[in-house]
């Protein structure tokens, strides 16, 4: 019959292994159900070279300049477009209307950066198959999808005059859904649940 392993055997072989990374890579002790033991490598987290690091940078920053912009904008424009409806003879409140529509506009369009940007520091850390930025990745489809389908449309809808105060309370809704979507786009982006790169 094979000799089975003692305890204080197993615990000889594993003070073999080194204790801190300094004095060489990491090793993990794993035990069979005979309790013979072997030493497998721990894979070490990828390093973050300067090339994702500026891409990181420059995701960071296009997601404030773009996003930013886009959702004080959008909360602000139901109350305008409210005022706006109340005096339809100020000049003031129609205007405000426009430019608030038009940075909506301009940087959701400045916002496809944010995507492009993303998917290519992910590529860089190797993280594309990691759960949080698939979860991020549907998310971001999702509120781009609310602001060019559900909230710009209704925007434009006041810009061209039109409108009415029922539809003003259904677009403060689609546009809290958006902001919500993106915060929650953040703290994912942030928190990274389930990451193994020490970025």
């Amino acid at each position: 019959m094979p000799r089975r392993d003692t305890l204080s055997d197993l615990h000889l072989v594993g003070d073999l292994a080194p204790r801190h990374p300094s004095e060489g890579p990491f090793w993990r002790e794993s035990v069979d159900p005979w309790h013979s033991c072997h030493f497998s490598k721990i894979p070490e987290p990828p390093s973050v070279g300067p090339v994702t690091k500026l891409l990181l940078a420059l995701h960071v920053l296009a997601a404030i300049v773009a996003v930013g912009p886009v959702t004080v904008a959008a909360s602000m424009f139901p109350p305008a477009a409210r005022r706006a409806l109340a005096a339809p003879d100020d000049e003031g409140a129609r205007g405000t209307v426009q430019l608030l529509h038009r940075i909506c506009r301009v940087y959701a369009g400045v916002g496809i950066a944010v995507p492009v940007l993303g998917f290519a520091t992910a590529g860089a850390m190797g993280v594309m198959g990691d759960t949080w930025l698939i979860a991020s990745t549907v998310l971001t489809v999702l509120a781009a999808g609310v602001l060019l389908v559900l909230v710009l449309p209704r925007q434009e809808v006041f810009v061209e005059g039109g409108g009415n105060r029922e539809v003003t309370v259904r677009l403060a809704m689609f546009t809290g859904m958006f902001n919500l979507l993106w915060a929650t786009v953040t703290v994912l982006m942030i928190v990274r649940p389930g990451s193994t790169t020490g970025a």
